[in-house]
C-alpha cells in the first residue's frame, strides 16, 4: 500500500468523513480510548484557539499532546500536513494532493470543504499501525478551527461482539442460498465475509471436518474434532456438543488474533445451517495473555 494513499486514510478515508457534521461514535469496548482521544482534542483545540499557529509546534513534540499512542495531527484545507505528533512527523510541510491520484484527490479536497461549525465529527477507516506492523481498523476525532483541522484517533483492533453476529447472520443466509460458493469465498479470505479480527468458519457435521476457514485456510479438510485451544482444550468437541444440542450455540476459549498476533480470549458463536456448523467469533480486549 503507497505511503500516501494510506496517509489519505489516515486523514480522511472518503468524503463523508469531513464533509458530513455526525455525532461522536464509539464502540462500548474502545470507550477509555474514546475519552482519551476527545480529551485530548479538545485540549489541542483550545490550545489552538489561544495561540494560533504558535501551538503547531507543541502538537509536533513529546509532550502534552502525546497521551500514549495517542497524538495529535494537523493538516490544512489546502492539504498541507502542518503537524504531528506520531509517525505522520515525517509529512509536515508537504502538500498530500500533489502525491494522491484522480480519485483519492478529488475526494480529499472535497473532504477539506466542510465548514467551521464548531462540531467534533468522528470516523472509522484503516490505517497502518506501526506498532503491529499491519493495516487495522482505527477511530478518528476530528475538528475544524479556521483553516486547520486537528485531528487525533486510536486503533480498534478488535471488533465487537455485535459485528460478530452481525458477519454470522451474513454468512449462515448465504451458506443456506449457496453453499458451495460461499465456502469458496470464505476459503479465498473474500472481504465481504471477513475484515480485521473477523472471519467465518464451517464444519460439516455429517464428516466432522472443516470444510472452510477464513483464517486458516491449512485447516480445510482436517478433523474438527482433533481442534484444540491454545491451552490445549478440545474445543471441536465442545462446538460439536453445542451443536448436537441446538441450532445455537457458544464456545469461549483461547485463541490467536490475526490482526494483533496476541493469544487472547474468543467467544465463537455458532449456528446450524443445513448440516454444517457456521461459526464466526470475537475477541476480548481486556482479556489478552501475552
Amino acid at each position: 500500500m503507497g505511503f500516501y494513499r494510506v496517509f489519505l486514510a489516515l486523514c480522511l478515508s472518503a468524503v463523508s468523513l469531513l464533509s458530513v457534521a455526525q455525532p461522536v461514535s464509539q464502540a462500548d469496548d474502545y470507550s477509555a480510548e474514546a475519552e482519551r482521544a476527545s480529551a485530548l482534542l479538545g485540549k489541542a483545540v483550545t490550545a489552538y484557539q489561544a495561540e494560533g499557529d504558535k501551538a503547531l509546534a507543541k502538537f509536533s513534540r513529546q509532550g502534552d499532546y502525546i497521551d500514549g499512542q495517542l497524538y495529535i495531527y494537523v493538516v490544512d484545507t489546502s492539504g498541507v500536513m502542518l503537524a504531528s505528533g506520531g509517525p505522520s512527523a515525517t509529512l509536515i510541510g508537504k502538500q498530500v494532493t500533489n502525491v494522491l491520484d484522480e480519485d483519492l484527490k478529488a475526494a480529499f479536497e472535497a473532504a477539506l470543504k466542510a465548514p467551521e461549525d464548531g462540531t467534533v465529527r468522528s470516523a472509522d477507516y484503516r490505517w497502518w499501525n506501526w506498532q503491529h506492523g499491519k493495516v487495522e481498523r482505527k477511530q478518528v476525532f476530528y475538528q475544524r478551527v479556521g483553516d486547520r483541522i486537528i485531528s487525533v484517533g486510536y486503533y480498534m483492533p478488535r471488533s465487537s461482539s455485535e459485528a460478530a453476529e452481525k458477519l454470522l447472520e451474513k454468512v449462515a443466509s448465504e451458506v443456506k442460498a449457496d453453499p458451495k460458493t460461499t465456502f469458496d469465498r470464505i476459503n479465498r479470505h473474500d472481504k465481504a465475509l471477513s475484515q480485521d479480527d473477523l472471519y467465518a468458519f464451517v464444519v460439516d457435521l455429517n464428516t466432522q471436518k472443516f470444510i472452510a476457514h477464513g483464517f486458516i485456510r491449512r485447516l480445510v479438510g482436517t478433523d474438527f474434532q482433533a481442534l484444540r485451544s491454545a491451552d490445549g482444550q478440545p474445543i471441536g468437541k465442545q462446538m460439536l456438543r453445542a451443536m448436537a444440542q441446538g441450532d445455537t450455540g457458544e464456545v469461549s476459549y483461547i485463541w490467536r488474533n490475526p490482526v494483533t498476533g496476541q493469544t487472547e480470549f474468543k467467544k465463537t458463536l455458532l449456528r446450524k445451517v443445513d448440516g454444517y456448523a457456521v461459526a464466526v467469533g470475537s475477541y476480548e480486549k481486556s482479556m489478552k495473555l501475552d
